[in-house]
């Protein structure tokens, strides 16, 4: 468990791949920087999609957090 507090949260739970990414992507580019988001994905691609995207665009990824069946993903917008 994280003990980041998002200032906001997706929740791409169920949606296939690159759903999350693309959720993610739209919310980074209406967000401030240093807006904390967390990312909830059940897509397994999404803990190496998200952070190679994350390194490219020079947003900061902060944790990846496995719960029993989706993973939290969190970035700091830059």
């Amino acid at each position: 468990m994280s003990t980041l507090t998002p200032d906001t949260t997706i929740d791409s739970r169920g949606a296939g791949c690159p759903g999350p990414l693309m959720d993610l992507i739209g919310k980074i580019k209406k967000a401030d920087s240093g807006t904390v988001i967390e990312l909830q994905t059940s897509e397994r691609n999404s803990t190496n999609d998200v952070p190679e995207w994350l390194d490219k665009a020079g947003h900061e990824l902060l944790d990846i957090v496995e719960h029993d069946d989706y993973w939290s993903i969190y970035v700091e917008v830059a």
